[in-house]
């Protein structure tokens, strides 16, 4: 047992962290997508429902500041994964009524908005409590973790879902699944009441108007900051399309033009195969700018990101029954988007956040990035629906190629503004 007012080593709780960051994400944005084509929703209805769930993780700079006039960023963590793990819990519940579907909504935009939240608090306490050798050793347990989760929700929970959906009614397997996200972040949320760092010391109300305009202000006072921004938001509205009609392509009837997945086929090639090869692309594109530095890389990174999209092409073109073509095919794209991620991540952190409030800034830019993401996503069911799911694909490139040219213009500057040492908030 932990003496009291020791602190937990960062390996008993920054795994778990960042896995119950993910778990609510992929919930969200993929396993609410599956589920509605489960259930015979149109495209147009899905894409566009589904992509508005996705604001909270946009908006959040909006309440971010209130986060620091109250209480502790463990006391936040620990209230969103609880109230997040319930909002999952009361989806399985609500599936058999009749209105399911609008009360489901309001449930996944109530466990997004926590999601969202749980974000800004977990980024807290990992810079508050770590010292900044701390923060870079466990980096790589970050982004690990939250892949894991990716696994779990993408690859695991979707094949049960396929494997329960052999056994019983459709709603009774998704009552199970989303139950049993539920129970996990609660039991998350009573492990981490145990043993997070508080990630500051208690608040009570502060006034932070002052320094909340201070932040957005000197933000868009940094140096070619609105092309920078028109960057960002144009930088995935390829994939931002692909993310929410690819999985339904891979589902839908052969008859509609679709490959006819199974659900456990389907949580077999693209939550696992393909999150396993965006895992290594990001890894690869990671030490592929890191070898030719981002002004160099940045054009080839859009590049990889895009051009692997011509996988959908094929495979709405062939409509291939062989799962190892399928499964290939889905690793080269999945492969490419991890590959040329790198690239926003590193120029939102090298050109954007640098200064006085980079969180801040950083936290700016992502969900700007996000919101070029929920856009194309909103509108990308209707456009599928109107030209059919080949041609759709081809939209899709066409839809890369202005972030293709911009690529080549991007004032790129070597360093960055030097950080400023903080001793870290250990408790």
């Amino acid at each position: 047992m932990d003496k009291p007012g020791a602190r937990a080593h960062p390996a008993r709780w920054v795994p778990t962290l960042y896995f119950a960051e993910g778990l609510p994400f992929y919930a969200v944005s993929l396993m609410a997508l599956i589920f509605y084509q489960r259930m015979g929703l149109r495209n147009d209805v899905i894409a566009f429902t589904t992509s508005l769930l996705g604001l909270p993780w946009s908006l959040k700079p909006l309440w971010s500041p209130f986060l620091e006039m109250y209480r502790t960023k463990k006391f936040f963590v620990v209230l969103t994964e609880t109230a997040g793990g319930l909002s999952l819990g009361m989806v399985a519940l609500c599936l058999p009524l009749p209105s399911y579907f609008r009360f489901s909504l309001a449930l996944f935009a109530l466990a997004a908005f926590c999601s969202s939240t749980h974000d800004i608090a977990a980024d807290g306490i990992y810079i508050g409590s770590l010292s900044a050798k701390e923060q870079a050793a466990y980096a790589g347990w970050q982004g690990g973790f939250y892949n894991v989760a990716r696994f779990f929700a993408q690859g695991g929970l979707i094949i049960l879902a396929g494997y329960l959906e052999d056994r019983m009614p459709v709603i009774r397997a998704w009552m199970a699944i989303f139950g049993v996200l539920g129970l996990l972040l609660v039991g998350l949320a009573l492990y981490h009441a145990r043993v997070l760092p508080k990630g500051g010391k208690e608040r009570h109300a502060q006034a932070v108007g002052r320094t909340f305009w201070d932040v957005v202000s000197s933000f868009f006072r940094k140096p070619n900051i609105l092309f920078f921004l028109v960057f960002i938001f144009l930088y995935r509205a390829g994939e931002g399309q692909v993310v929410k009609i690819g999985p339904l392509f891979l589902k839908a009837a052969r008859s509609t033009g679709g490959l006819g997945l199974t659900t456990a086929q389907f949580g077999a090639i693209y939550g696992t195969f393909g999150t396993g090869a965006f895992i290594l692309g990001s890894i690869l594109g990671g030490y592929f700018t890191s070898w030719l530095g981002l002004r160099r890389a940045l054009l080839p990174l859009v590049a990889v990101m895009n051009l692997p999209m011509l996988a959908y092409f094929y495979l709405s073109t062939a409509l291939p029954t062989n799962t190892v073509l399928i499964t290939l095919a889905m690793s080269m794209e999945m492969f490419g988007y991890g590959f040329g991620f790198v690239g926003v991540i590193l120029l939102m952190m090298q050109e954007i956040a640098p200064g006085k409030y980079q969180t801040a800034h950083y936290a700016f830019a992502n969900s700007l990035m996000n919101l070029g993401l929920i856009v194309p996503g909103a509108i990308s069911g209707k456009i599928q629906m109107a030209i059919g799911y080949r041609n759709f694909f081809i939209w899709v490139l066409i839809s890369a190629v202005p972030a293709l040219l911009l690529a080549r213009i991007v004032p790129i500057h070597k360093g960055a503004a030097p950080e400023v040492e903080m001793e870290p908030e250990h408790v």
